[in-house]
């Protein structure tokens, strides 16, 4: 419903911004074509929608049975357009300004994490599980994210994952996913109280909450990042 509801308000932009036309209905039988003339099948040209990497233009804004040409947005229009939606729905686990209680943990390769040492630094996790197709969706857009911070030591990439090493290992073979990754970790899940994925917490330098949310949402990702550049630029947390 969520996904649905989203779609309907990009839609909604989309309308607005080139049309004065009110009775133009967007929908699967509408007809949705490239600068090639292509026709694009619904759950394509959806898709390409609710990712905001595209919008749809009237081939004809006065007729309320338009067919649309598929436009590709440049980084700033599709970054105007996601400062415009609503901002993603908190989630009912954390509460924004307050501390929680970080975790000691090991990695698929080993490696041990002890977020009571990184006093000081930006966490952003993400707890999930391979067979959530949500998760799975964000997932490139999230590896994008730790290459904008790629050799910024003071924002650390966790992820919780719920299943086995080995099957995480094989998964990432197949679809790569940029996160440290913490294994088998219903346990850090329950200590939340998490039972919806995918779900993000972003904790500030003072061990507070400062961002959090549960599902899916085209702009998840677009205010991870403005969440981080805002508590890199202030250093400073939400009043409780």
């Amino acid at each position: 419903m969520k996904k649905y509801y989203t779609f309907l308000l990009l839609i909604f932009f989309v309308i607005t911004a080139y049309s004065q036309n009110s009775s133009i209905r967007i929908n699967e039988n509408t007809i949705v074509k490239d600068s090639a003339g292509n026709v694009y099948p619904f759950n394509i040209w959806q898709a390409l929608i609710f990712k905001a990497d595209y919008t749809l233009k009237p081939v004809d804004p006065q007729n309320k049975n338009t067919e649309f040409l598929l436009i590709e947005l440049t980084d700033k229009q599709k970054n105007e357009i996601l400062e415009r939606m609503p901002k993603p729905r908190e989630s009912p686990y954390f509460s924004t300004g307050k501390k929680i209680s970080l975790f000691k943990s090991t990695d698929i390769n080993n490696k041990k994490i002890n977020l009571k040492d990184e006093k000081g630094k930006i966490i952003v996790l993400n707890f999930w599980f391979i067979n959530c197709a949500p998760c799975r969706m964000e997932m490139p857009d999230l590896n994008d994210l730790v290459e904008k911070y790629k050799g910024n030591d003071s924002v650390l990439f966790i992820a919780v994952a719920l299943d086995t090493r080995s099957d995480i290992k094989d998964f990432l073979k197949k679809m790569p996913f940029n996160y440290t990754i913490i294994h088998e970790g219903r346990y850090l899940s329950d200590m939340y109280g998490i039972k919806s994925y995918p779900t993000h917490v972003i904790v500030d330098t003072e061990g507070k909450v400062y961002f959090h949310t549960s599902g899916l949402a085209t702009n998840t990702v677009f205010w991870l990042k403005k969440t981080i550049d805002e508590i890199l630029t202030t250093g400073k947390s939400p009043k409780n």
